[in-house]
């Protein structure tokens, strides 16, 4: 049965998050406060952390953080839960490595849908390895046992969500994806806050790119459009 552990310090809250999660057939750990809920997921290695931020003494972030550096624990999905809608605060987490944020308050069945897109785009194995999918368009080169990418030789490692927008955009090279489909076909969902979802993950993958990429960009915005991939890159005029 899968595993959902579910951390946050309000009890009435935890209790109804459980009670649902038990109700659509899932298996429930629950933890109120960081330190448990870290203990928790080490000890039961679950299918996906529902992770509140606000807690007292050991935060969200603290936790997820601890989740990702762990061996054994660093691959488990993470939807975080917050009251917090700004920017900074998602970009915070996506930079620890949190696979999707949901803000306070939410609908149940919202989560649900969450929860279920996650489980089904997570196996713990990359898109491209279980489809077979070309790995390789021109200077690029995804290398899906340790989530990283090659560019001429130089390696940079990325989350599972920014290895598969990659694939994407390497199944589609040379034609436009639109912020959309990646939302749908990387997380399994429509939302509303979907371009701005896109644009925090764009803008950390270009990061990692710019740092293994000689002066060349990569990925091309479209504007009021999408993205594209440009497998052999195009030389940054700002470089020069």
């Amino acid at each position: 049965m899968t595993k959902i552990l579910v951390i946050d310090d309000d009890e009435a809250i935890n209790e109804l998050i459980s009670v649902n999660l038990e109700l659509a057939g899932y298996k429930v750990l629950k933890a109120l406060n960081g330190s448990r809920g870290y203990a928790l997921a080490k000890q039961e290695l679950p299918d996906v952390v529902v992770l509140d931020v606000m807690m007292p003494e050991v935060d969200g972030y603290t936790v997820a953080k601890r989740i990702r550096e762990n061996l054994e624990t660093k691959d488990i999905p993470i939807i975080m839960l917050t009251a917090l809608n700004m920017l900074q605060n998602k970009v915070q987490g996506f930079n620890i490595g949190v696979d999707d944020y949901l803000v306070k308050p939410f609908e149940m069945e919202e989560l649900l849908v969450r929860i279920k897109a996650l489980l089904k785009r997570t196996n713990h194995i990359p898109k491209s390895v279980a489809q077979k999918e070309v790995l390789t368009q021109g200077d690029i080169t995804l290398i899906p046992e340790t989530y990283s990418v090659e560019i001429k030789g130089q390696v940079a490692k990325v989350t599972p969500i920014e290895f598969d927008i990659i694939n994407l955009l390497m199944q589609n090279y040379g034609n436009m994806v639109s912020s959309a489909k990646i939302l749908n076909d990387v997380w399994g969902y429509e939302a509303d806050d979907a371009v701005e979802t896109i644009r925090v993950h764009m803008r950390h993958i270009r990061t990692k790119l710019d740092k293994i990429s000689d002066g060349k960009k990569y990925i091309e915005t479209i504007y009021g459009g999408g993205y594209r991939l440009l497998p052999e890159g195009v030389l940054d005029k700002s470089s020069k």
